[in-house]
């Protein structure tokens, strides 16, 4: 089984995409405007219970996701090619990269969950666990890791696209999945030699500049951290033409 895809452009440097929680393959969208299609071929990937792979069986783990990464690319037939991961696609991205490393040209960690996973105090976990079966859990936690600063009716828009982007029971699997997998252990000791751009909003409370200089940046000996200005834990909604001139400038290095 292959997992789908949404594919934009034709360049040779190949570049495949895993979205987040509250994602799935078309999250990216807004700015694929931004996108050098004549550089970069773009493969934006469903992890399976999202988008054109919901109702698939599955565990819904990180290594799943990784590896369903990587026999993506084999059947595309990519013998190297980057990766950008978003939120727990960050943390399948690295995943991914301990599988792959010799296949790997450059990584993009946008908001990611960090090989560690996550903490949460009580009050928080139970918002978070609540999140499969509650469209208003959703919602408050968009409105949280946005910085409480955006309009209703976007927060609406982007609770109701997750509502109807992901099963239910996948999603809350994949959130035990990025908040308790741990495998930072490996990360260090593997001291992965591939540039990697730490990419951040600077109202996203919790993934910030500072868990990323604690995480990616004294983990990857390549790493090097870019805070966007007017963004929080969804650069690809709330800036998109940014977002794409960070990732285009820094896969043309």
């Amino acid at each position: 089984m292959v997992n789908t895809y949404h594919r934009y452009g034709k360049g040779a440097h190949a570049v495949i995409v895993l979205h987040g929680w509250f994602g799935d393959a078309w999250a990216f969208a807004p700015m694929e405007v931004g996108l050098d299609g004549h550089r970069c071929s773009y493969f934006f990937m469903d992890s399976r219970g999202y988008g054109g792979m919901r109702g698939a069986a599955g565990d819904c783990t990180i290594e799943e996701i990784a590896r369903d990464a990587l026999a993506l690319a084999d059947s595309l037939g990519l013998a190297t090619f980057s990766v950008i991961g978003h939120s727990m696609g960050g943390m399948a991205m690295e995943r991914l990269a301990l599988l792959a490393p010799g296949r790997l040209r450059q990584l993009v960690a946008l908001a990611p969950v960090p090989s560690c996973g996550v903490a949460f105090d009580d009050a928080a976990r139970a918002l978070f666990m609540d999140a499969a079966g509650s469209l208003q859990s959703r919602r408050a936690i968009i409105d949280r890791s946005t910085g409480g600063r955006l309009s209703a009716a976007w927060l609406d828009w982007k609770a109701g696209y997750s509502w109807a982007s992901a099963d239910p029971a996948a999603f809350a699997k994949y959130f035990l999945a990025w908040s308790d997998t741990d495998f930072s252990g490996e990360v260090k000791q593997a001291r992965l030699d591939v540039p990697l751009l730490a990419l951040v909003g600077r109202h996203d409370p919790r993934f910030d500049a500072a868990l990323m200089r604690r995480t990616y940046l004294a983990w990857y000996p390549q790493a090097r951290l870019e805070v966007l200005d007017n963004a929080g834990h969804y650069p690809m909604n709330e800036t998109p033409l940014a977002l794409a001139a960070s990732i285009e400038a820094f896969l043309g290095d």
